[in-house]
């Protein structure tokens, strides 16, 4: 269910609990997420950033507890066009080139208004649009995904690791890309093992080694 116009997104987090085999990762979590605000999940490897993650976008279920965007249950398909979600592998097609795997992802949603050109070239990708993506580096891998967020509209972005691979200056992009969002009135919620910079945002952090 899209959310209607003028309608203030949240996605709400209440009481949950999440385990992997008979060992519980996390238990009684609340938190919400409001507009504008960046949520950096952190924890040591295995604490359960990602199942977190995984959980506040409907791709897994809770062992107890409920997570609501704009009070909807996620798992009733309300983030369903509110969504961008890169994970922690770029999730593109190897035997697509650059271009297609972007006209794909545009096609699934609605348009910022950029053109694919433009995204490419804000990217670093140019020289390489017409290449199949299962032949560039990681780090070319990454930039495609995250071109993603560049010509799709989405309210939320959830985020697994977005620097990963990338080097400083594209590291610097993406920050940039999250400021830009949080001050529109988006959200961010993502995970990160460096050091998150983002001019002018406060981060608002959930510890899940604490």
């Amino acid at each position: 269910m899209q959310q209607q116009i003028g309608e203030t997104p949240r996605l709400a987090a209440d009481h949950l609990t999440v385990s992997r085999g008979d060992r519980v990762l996390f238990s009684d979590l609340s938190f919400q997420v409001e507009p504008g605000r960046v949520l950096l999940v952190e924890g040591r490897n295995g604490s359960g950033k990602t199942t977190l993650l995984r959980t506040l976008v409907g791709l897994r279920f809770p062992d107890e507890g409920e997570v609501t965007w704009c009070g909807t249950p996620v798992t009733e398909g309300a983030l369903a066009g509110d969504l961008a979600w890169i994970g922690h592998l770029p999730g593109v097609k190897g035997d697509l080139t650059v271009h297609e795997n972007l006209q794909m992802a545009l096609s699934l949603g609605v348009s910022t208004g950029l053109s694919l050109e433009e995204a490419v070239d804000r990217l670093g990708l140019t020289e390489c649009e017409d290449r199949l993506v299962k032949h560039l580096s990681a780090g070319q891998r990454r930039r495609v995904a995250l071109a993603r967020l560049l010509l799709v509209q989405a309210r939320l972005w959830v985020l697994d690791e977005p620097y990963t691979s990338l080097d400083r200056e594209a590291v610097g992009f993406v920050e940039s890309l999250i400021t830009e969002h949080a001050a529109s009135g988006g959200i961010v919620i993502m995970t990160a093992h460096q050091d998150v910079r983002l001019a002018g945002v406060e981060l608002q952090r959930i510890d899940l080694s604490a």
